[in-house]
């Protein structure tokens, strides 16, 4: 049985890095020096620009590759093998030490999707009555 890969989403892909810097789109428009509109029109990208995508990584201070194959799977290994790693050097097995509730950031991410997706709607209907 053969499966299908998905074709990579690389507009998502910034925007998953971004969200989890916590770096909100005009930040990134303004370190890039384009609009607000532009870094959403580029996270709804399937597809984006090499030079843009490579003045976009060094804002997010990630390689070009790791926008091209992030998956949120890398994400939690990576932080699974670093908590794995820090419990094997002495500390505390007890659990990960939060400066922040991590289910308040799950509701503030879930929360911008759903405005983003609100956005992406407002914006549709404006195209649609022109």
């Amino acid at each position: 049985m053969s499966t299908i890969e998905k074709p990579k989403h690389i507009g998502r892909n910034i925007c998953r890095i971004r969200e989890l810097k916590g770096m909100k789109q005009e930040t990134l428009a303004e370190a890039i020096g384009i609009s607000q509109q532009t870094i959403s029109n580029i996270e709804a990208s399937e597809i984006v620009e090499a030079k843009k995508l490579q003045e976009i990584a060094k804002i997010l201070e990630v390689s070009v590759d790791a926008i091209e194959n992030f998956s949120e799977e890398s994400v939690f290994n990576f932080f699974n093998n670093f908590y794995d790693n820090s419990t094997s050097n002495g500390q505390a097995a007890s659990g990960p030490i939060f400066n922040f509730n991590p289910v308040d950031k799950l509701v503030e991410l879930y929360e911008r999707l759903v405005q983003a997706e609100k956005d992406k709607v407002e914006y549709l209907e404006k195209l649609l009555k022109k």
